[in-house]
């Protein structure tokens, strides 16, 4: 699989699929998504940020990049006092490939520890790629093996996780995360909805890659889940911009990991949908994170915002998405989470 990240950063398990898969725009894969259709036999257009969204990637750069190396650096240590020094990053793509690259980064600077990293393919409802698994198996110890995300929603990635190694003796279903305002895992650099920047951008900040691919008439049962390589957006590429950006914060003792919100996510979420009349849940995307993906992946109906964040620059970029796309944006008492984002029903419109 081609990317833009340096071979010694990531081995991505992935089958390079470019070519093979005409792009749709977001509205006809919602609509195809709405009526059954399972988001990963699709794959969106991917664009390049207009010039005032990445007006608001940069503030968010320069803002945030130093609470990210933060919580890079306390998750770091984590996994080398719990996993040990034999530990083999498996980063899931795409949104796990750069915080595996610099959770890899990190261990080196710090402990001259020089650990593997593979990235490889999960999918909701669908599970994890057994072909890339079975390699990793064949390579190394189960105990040894590390998922890692950029961070979680409400969970959702988490449970398909727990369902998928079940049947991989001494495969742990732990997922080690920057950012875990769901409250569902101790592994991580924070319980706080923080802005992780990665998060607002798509391919142009994950080595030029899609997000993964499965479909029976491109991926056959040998097969790696597939990806495609966006060598036409090389020149709008800021993978390793984003990752220095980070690193350069890093520091060799981090702060004490602070106390999380009481509950779960997963609460919270159920009470927006039951609120807002949302009868599937999966339409409701919690945290500052998944809100821009929704912003940008999805057909937007509604942003939450907690009152307390209503002028906070974190969340600039997401106020500018949604002027630029007409979303409405409304306060929220959120507990959890700074920002939520709802899918528009296609059923409704």
């Amino acid at each position: 699989m081609r990317s833009s990240y340096r071979e010694e950063d990531v081995t991505l398990l992935l089958k390079d699929i470019t070519g093979l898969v005409k792009p749709q725009s977001t509205q006809e894969r919602e609509r195809l998504i709405q009526a059954g259709k399972h988001y990963c036999e699709m794959l969106p257009i991917e664009y390049v940020p207009t010039p005032k969204y990445m007006e608001a990637y940069k503030e968010a750069l320069k803002n945030y990049a130093a609470p990210t190396a933060e919580a890079v650096g306390r998750l770091a240590d984590k996994i080398i006092d719990k996993k040990g020094s034999q530990v083999v990053l498996v980063s899931l793509a795409r949104a796990g490939i750069p915080a595996g690259i610099l959770l890899k980064h990190y261990i080196m600077k710090k402990y001259h520890i020089n650990v593997s990293h593979y990235s490889i393919s999960i999918i909701r409802g669908k599970g994890i790629d057994d072909n890339a698994v079975k390699y990793l198996l064949d390579r190394y110890n189960p105990e040894n093996l590390l998922f890692v995300d950029g961070w979680i929603g409400k969970g959702a990635i988490l449970g398909e996780l727990k369902k998928a190694v079940a049947s991989y003796k001494g495969v742990s279903s732990e997922l080690a995360v920057l950012a875990d305002p769901a409250n569902v895992t101790d592994l991580c650099g924070t319980h706080n909805d923080i802005l992780i920047p990665s998060s607002c951008l798509n391919c142009t900040v994950s080595g030029l890659i899609s997000r993964t691919f499965l479909r029976d008439d491109i991926i056959g049962k040998n097969d790696f889940h597939g990806a495609v390589y966006y060598e036409e957006l090389k020149d709008a590429d800021l993978s390793y911009a984003f990752i220095e950006a980070i690193e350069s914060e890093f520091k060799e003792k981090n702060a004490v990991c602070e106390n999380s919100v009481n509950g779960y996510g997963i609460e919270e979420v159920e009470n927006i949908a039951k609120t807002f009349g949302i009868t599937d849940i999966n339409l409701v995307k919690p945290g500052i994170g998944e809100t821009t993906r929704v912003l940008l992946r999805r057909v937007p109906w509604k942003i939450l915002i907690r009152p307390e964040d209503a002028g906070n620059p974190e969340l600039a970029h997401i106020i500018r998405l949604a002027e630029e796309k007409n979303v409405p944006v409304a306060m929220f008492p959120l507990k959890h989470y700074k920002a939520c984002g709802i899918i528009k029903s296609m059923a409704d419109t």
